[in-house]
């Protein structure tokens, strides 16, 4: 063989290898796209906290989309827009925890290509209700509750009340024995969240998660509102506060869903629900393989100090531009 020949060999091999690497890395360096937009919970100071811990330690791409004020500031209260929601045409995870947004058509038809191909999702408390479309005219009318629910597992039904808001715990989390040797749950120790608990499933109305929804966590309601007005009967005190599902997108895909209701910005204070998320973002992308048996890594990168729960201006840090991760 020629020298020259020889050569057009060894550099054709070298490419198809490097080739081969560059698209295991790809595969092992997802983007996850979190989607924020809530007006109660500090889903703007949570979600990128996690985000720079899985790109930290993971070496994910990392990507916050936020609802903005005219001037580019973070604007929890702004229902109406999430700026940059074409990155979910080219996600390959959305966590999504947003409250009520009554968002465009030209940005949520962003969201409902990702949901369409049946990707993975993950979800935090207030994604029960994520959408809110107040014209009775509009096409995304079903994404107020009979869409979101069949998407995560279900729909704002009520929770047990509002006590010392971020100053006591209001759940005792406890792990399901069935469930106590799932992936999403390996370092995952019983705590105590401020969340105050959210009513999903069972009562006398007999409320059901949907689909093959797994309940993994059970929340204990240690102060409730609808105890004190005589309604266990219809919304008992024990729920689930954290499950899995899966979902079919429009081709037939199946797209893994990890959802949590303990997501007060106080609770991820908490190493366990740090954990907890971290592992169920792993879990939703396939990843299990890689949640070591103590858990995911859950040490925070960087500070984490957010505001407390609560709706209104005064209740967010205000003038804070998203920053780069």
């Amino acid at each position: 063989m020629k020298s020259s020949s020889y050569l057009l060999v060894v550099f054709s091999a070298f490419l198809l290898g490097s080739l081969f690497t560059m698209e295991t890395q790809a595969a092992d360096k997802p983007h996850v796209v979190f989607v924020t937009g809530d007006d109660e919970y500090r889903s703007e100071e949570s979600m990128p906290m996690l985000a720079k811990i899985l790109k930290r330690d993971y070496g994910f791409d990392v990507t916050v989309c936020y609802s903005l004020d005219e001037e580019g500031h973070i604007a929890p209260g702004n229902q109406k827009s999430i700026s940059g929601l074409e990155v979910l045409d080219d996600a390959d995870l959305m966590v999504l925890f947003t409250r009520f947004r009554d968002l465009p058509p030209e940005q949520f038809e962003h969201f409902l290509k990702y949901v369409k191909s049946g990707k993975p999702v993950v979800g935090f408390r207030t994604a029960t209700h994520a959408f809110l479309f107040r014209d009775p005219k509009s096409p995304y009318q079903e994404w107020n509750d009979k869409k979101i629910a069949e998407l995560v597992g279900q729909k704002w039904i009520t929770h047990h009340g509002h006590f010392g808001d971020g100053h006591e715990y209001l759940t005792k989390v406890t792990i399901n024995v069935d469930a106590k040797d799932h992936p999403i749950l390996r370092g995952v120790e019983p705590y105590k969240a401020y969340s105050w608990l959210y009513h999903v499933e069972g009562g006398s109305e007999g409320h059901q998660l949907a689909g093959d929804s797994q309940p993994l966590l059970t929340g204990h309601s240690l102060k409730s509102g609808h105890e004190m007005k005589g309604n266990l009967d219809k919304y008992p005190l024990d729920n689930p506060v954290a499950w899995t599902k899966t979902y079919t997108g429009e081709e037939g895909t199946k797209g893994r869903v990890f959802f949590t209701t303990t997501a007060h910005p106080f609770d991820f204070k908490d190493p366990n629900v740090r954990k907890l998320a971290l592992n169920g973002i792993l879990w939703s992308l396939g990843m299990e393989d890689k949640i070591p048996t103590a858990g995911a890594k859950a040490d925070l990168a960087g500070e984490y100090d957010p505001n407390n729960s609560g709706t209104g201006p005064e209740k967010y840090k205000t003038g804070q531009k998203p920053q780069k991760l």
